[in-house]
């Protein structure tokens, strides 16, 4: 039982690493309607220029992660202003489009910048378990797993607080609902673009530091964000809550299918899981554990 438990804790931990993947995603869904295919890049990109800083320039970390902010700030209004501002009011698949070309754009810029080999990370938090959980429960749980899950926790919980008790929170969920209609009534709908597309940009940092400290800061940094889908798909696209729950769910889902299924199928299960797991619950319930159901009528 206690290695059930090991497990589950371990899956739970790195679940919420996931859900602030997935962070990223709703907020610009819910600002834009917009799925951002380019958040995965982001995520590399903000790493890169991070770990980049420290190895290459000899900066300190604590200096290194406020100018690598800046730089996604920059990045989070040049965005906004070259590729949303000119799009508004077009279909839904034209902005998608959008995001699929910057997507391809940050990853070349990130490697022309930077160059493209695996570099190490180090944020000061060591991967060893835990000794006093591991003496009196006999449970495993490692240290950086513990620790970013905490810091994901609390970023998670801040921007919940900050979206749904401050004016700008307010304005986010106007635009969301109708953009013509938060037009109307003077609300600036660029300015809460370059917002979101900044908090997203600051979310995909503190994820790039996150993943690449554990396994490196490396071009397949981009595809942590395709773990996000299955979260979003059980969340909910627009519910900040439901990416941790969904987060919760499919990390805690896969890594107890690896252990306990994947020797009947010779191992691997873990990469498609969580896929299978969404697409499951899509027959079930399309729009998610905490989405709002669409009802058009004709």
């Amino acid at each position: 039982m206690s290695f059930f438990f090991e497990v589950l804790i371990g899956g739970l931990l790195s679940g919420l690493m996931y859900a602030l993947v997935a962070l990223g995603f709703v907020l610009i869904y819910k600002a834009s309607g917009v799925f951002n295919f380019a958040q995965g890049a982001m995520v590399f990109f903000a790493a890169l220029t991070c770990v980049s800083l420290v190895n290459k320039f000899g900066l300190s970390l604590w200096l290194a992660i406020p100018l690598t902010v800046l730089v996604m700030v920059v990045l989070a209004l040049a965005t906004e202003r070259l590729v949303l501002r000119p799009l508004v009011n077009q279909p839904e698949i034209t902005l998608f489009m959008a995001t699929i070309g910057l997507t391809f754009f940050i990853e070349g810029l990130a490697q022309l910048m930077w160059g493209s080999t695996v570099q190490r990370l180090d944020i000061g938090i060591e991967d060893v378990p835990l000794a006093s959980l591991l003496d009196r429960f006999n449970i495993a749980v490692s240290q950086f797993d513990l620790i970013s899950a905490a810091i994901c926790g609390a970023l998670v919980a801040a921007l919940a607080v900050f979206f749904s008790a401050t004016k700008i929170g307010r304005a986010l969920r106007a635009v969301a609902d109708d953009h013509q209609a938060a037009l109307a009534v003077g609300i600036p709908l660029q300015h809460i673009w370059a917002i979101v597309w900044a908090v997203a940009g600051f979310v995909a940092l503190v994820a790039g530091l996150l993943w690449g400290a554990r396994n490196g800061v490396q071009f397949a940094l981009t595809f942590v964000a395709l773990k996000a889908l299955p979260v979003l798909i059980l969340g909910g696209f627009t519910s900040i809550p439901g990416a941790i729950v969904g987060g919760l769910i499919i990390g805690a889902s896969e890594k107890l299918a690896e252990v306990y299924l994947g020797p009947m199928v010779g191992g691997g299960i873990e990469g498609w899981f969580p896929y299978v797991l969404a697409l499951l619950f899509l027959l079930v319930r399309p729009e998610g554990l905490f989405g709002e159901k669409i009802i058009r009528r004709i």
